[in-house]
């Protein structure tokens, strides 16, 4: 997931840890290589490159999560996405650190985005696509679901005190911290355009059987005329977000919290009424800036 998977795990003997890590660990590769867009034979891979030309099944788990981000976008007003793999192609941001496109050039690529253009069949696990250049893209949502899964495991073999994190934005949390209290995380401070999160970190957030996702527009960006321009795209309109720079949920499951803290930082304020109204437990701890300011 270009990222960096690690986990804080304490309760056990370390050889019963360790194995239970590391079959944990696992599973995150197995779900890379079924949900990633750039391996053709993963499922959304094979989806992306074949479903205009008919109906390309998929894993019963994969289906589940395809459903599960279609409700989301109904959830958020369209705030979260995963049908944007065409506007973040036109972009540059697919393999790349990006580039402003034409006017007609996001224009095509936000016809070729929506859930309109996807259909799901449930009776036969399969996905059409209407329309050729449709790109699925679970990038905003991918890492929480791997901690969740990967947390299922953990539980699984008995591990009672566990903290996960995928690349430090998407963290969840069992049990206790080893000092007796919950895990404590900082939130990332506020940045300039141009520069990763700065130091230090603003207060700590406990967690305690809860997920915490934090979404930024310094992880891929690129300036241009003196203005920043993220990596997290407004589906509604094709352009990247502009209501703010740094956005944080937290929650009891981590892809819930993951495509929240998207969705959060898309609609800027305005998103925290509709967010914690639309999906009860779910809270918004963090909303900070504007991109292109210091605020």
């Amino acid at each position: 997931m270009a990222t960096r998977f690690e986990w804080v795990l304490w309760g056990q003997t370390p050889e019963r840890l360790r194995a239970a890590g590391e079959e944990a660990l696992d599973e995150v590769d197995a779900l890379e290589a079924a949900l990633s867009r750039y391996r053709g034979t993963s499922d959304i891979g094979r989806v992306n490159a074949g479903a205009a030309a008919g109906p390309v099944r998929v894993s019963p788990n994969t289906f589940g999560l395809l459903e599960r981000a279609r409700w989301l976008t109904d959830a958020t007003d369209g705030a979260f996405d995963i049908t944007v793999g065409a506007l973040l192609r036109a972009w540059g941001f697919v393999g790349d650190t990006g580039r402003k496109p034409s006017a007609e050039t996001v224009r095509r690529a936000r016809d070729a985005a929506g859930w309109n253009r996807v259909r799901l069949d449930a009776s036969a696990f399969s996905v059409t696509f209407d329309h050729p250049d449709v790109e699925l893209d679970l990038g905003a949502i991918g890492k929480g679901y791997a901690l969740d899964r990967a947390m299922d495991l953990l539980t699984e073999a008995g591990v009672p005190h566990a903290l996960l994190h995928g690349g430090t934005s998407s963290i969840l949390a069992r049990g206790l911290a080893p000092d007796g209290g919950p895990w404590r995380v900082g939130l990332p401070a506020a940045a300039t355009p141009g520069d990763g999160p700065a130091s230090p970190p603003v207060s700590p957030v406990s967690l305690q059987e809860m997920s915490l996702s934090v979404s930024a527009v310094w992880g891929k960006s690129f300036t241009e005329d003196g203005n920043e321009f993220g990596h997290v795209l407004d589906p509604r309109f094709g352009e990247p977000v502009r209501r703010a720079r740094c956005a944080a949920v937290v929650g009891a499951e981590a892809a819930l919290s993951d495509a929240l803290s998207t969705a959060l930082l898309v609609l800027g304020p305005e998103g925290r009424p509709l967010i914690e109204s639309n999906l009860p437990g779910y809270r918004c701890i963090h909303l900070e800036g504007q991109p292109g300011s210091a605020a």
